[in-house]
């Protein structure tokens, strides 16, 4: 049994809907958001379900297996939206 299919149950990408960036599929919770709260926030997996009670813990165990098996993909969103973050904070904070 292939695990792209189980995945491609809670994983989707649609143009125009954050970014068109991997997201758990129904919501706007983006995969790298998941990365976050786990790997810079430590939270765990039952922790990350209780706070955003709508995703299940299937959505985040699909959500950190696209990233393990897509991890320089995600990595470089990740840079990449902490540039912006800390661009558009220079030219506000002036």
């Amino acid at each position: 049994m292939s695990k792209i299919p189980v995945i491609s149950e809670h994983i989707c990408m649609t143009p125009g809907v954050c970014g068109g960036k991997p997201r758990i599929a129904g919501h706007r919770i983006k995969v790298q958001d998941i990365v976050i709260w786990y790997e810079e926030m430590g939270l765990s997996p039952d922790e990350i379900v209780s706070r955003h009670p709508t995703i299940t813990l299937a959505d985040v165990y699909a959500a950190l297996t696209y990233y393990y098996d897509n991890f320089q993909e995600i990595r470089q969103a990740i840079l990449e939206d902490d540039r912006l973050e800390a661009e558009m904070r220079s030219l506000f904070s002036s």
